[in-house]
């Protein structure tokens, strides 16, 4: 496989803004009364499963257990609508994602589900989200660092 390059090192002044928009939702899920860190990782670690981003995968599935994520639900996540052991804020959060990260167009009632179950704030952020996480899928699958080197902080 080509070496390809460092896109860190390459732009680093465009990264860091997509590491700020990581450092608010981490702020505000760590924060939120209606999302939290464990469904924001789940959230990445679906979209990434969806984008079959490996890195991504890689890093979020550790990351999910850093923050106490069971390995069973991150194992199940990819039949998250047959298995019983997600919440209903996690099956709406989940929905929403692989929803946005389709493309499809969102129906009224999808819309203020979302909204009902989260909140202005909440679903503005979580929408961003799901933004950021498609976006980092896309430029990793473009780089391609080396997987299964990640480890949480």
């Amino acid at each position: 496989m080509m070496k390809r390059l460092n896109y860190a090192n390459a732009a680093p002044q465009a990264l860091e803004l997509l590491y700020q928009q990581e450092r608010y939702f981490h702020h505000q899920f760590s924060s939120s009364k209606t999302m939290s860190i464990t469904i924001w990782e789940l959230v990445k670690l679906r979209v990434s499963q969806i984008n079959q981003c490996a890195f991504c995968i890689d890093m979020h599935s550790k990351d999910a257990l850093k923050y106490g994520e069971k390995a069973e639900r991150i194992f199940g996540l990819n039949a998250w609508r047959d298995m019983p052991i997600y919440s209903t804020a996690e099956g709406i959060a989940l929905g929403w994602a692989e929803q946005l990260t389709a493309g499809l167009g969102v129906s009224d009632e999808e819309y203020q589900q979302v909204l009902d179950c989260f909140g202005p704030q909440a679903m503005t952020d979580l929408t961003i989200a799901i933004n950021a996480i498609n976006s980092w899928n896309r430029i990793v699958k473009v780089f391609k660092p080396e997987v299964g080197n990640y480890q949480p902080k």
